[in-house]
């Protein structure tokens, strides 16, 4: 296993900001939980399971953040807001409307949230280890530090530890290195 952005054989672990652009895009084409789920996993960079434990209560539409309890710590209890889009935002809070406050927006395993990802991802044809869950939020990591998002901002968004965590998107290779070094030619 790898804890960079490229796994052992040398693939991209992270969505470039084109397959995450075809991602949202084929994403509206589906019925509006897939659609829902899709665009809160690409523009919140949580957790499949983080996003799949959402509940109405924890849409903060007056502050424009989601609440996700963050799932890879030693205990529960452990909340981060992430703010999010507004149109994302207005659309989850309508959805979560037939919902009790405390009831799960999603009520998929793991499995079937994991093939829907990859289902969206294989009309466009992205394929290969990025073309997941993880990737898209490895791919949100890296946007948001390209966008000059401060890493400790990233850092509390991802749910990470320490910055240390959060470092490798730094490292981002590629088109994504090309137009970091394109700021100094």
């Amino acid at each position: 296993m790898s804890t960079g952005l490229y796994d052992l054989q040398g693939r991209r672990l992270y969505c470039t900001a084109d397959e995450r652009k075809a991602f949202l895009k084929e994403a509206q084409n589906r019925p509006i939980d897939v659609e829902l789920f899709c665009l809160t996993l690409c523009y919140s960079g949580a957790r499949i399971s983080e996003v799949l434990n959402l509940t109405p209560q924890r849409i903060d539409v007056e502050n424009g953040v989601i609440v996700f309890e963050t799932l890879k710590k030693r205990h529960r209890g452990v909340f981060r807001a992430v703010p999010i889009p507004d149109f994302l935002i207005s659309r989850l809070s309508r959805y979560a409307l037939p919902h009790k406050p405390d009831q799960r927006l999603w009520h998929w395993c793991r499995t079937k949230a994991w093939q829907e990802v990859k289902s969206v991802m294989a009309i466009n044809k992205t394929d290969g280890p990025q073309a997941t869950a993880k990737g898209l939020r490895h791919g949100f990591a890296i946007n948001a530090l390209q966008s000059g998002v401060p890493l400790n901002m990233v850092s509390k968004w991802l749910g990470h530890s320490s910055l240390e965590i959060t470092a490798i998107y730094a490292n981002a290779y590629g088109t994504e290195e090309r137009l970091i070094a394109q700021r100094m030619w």
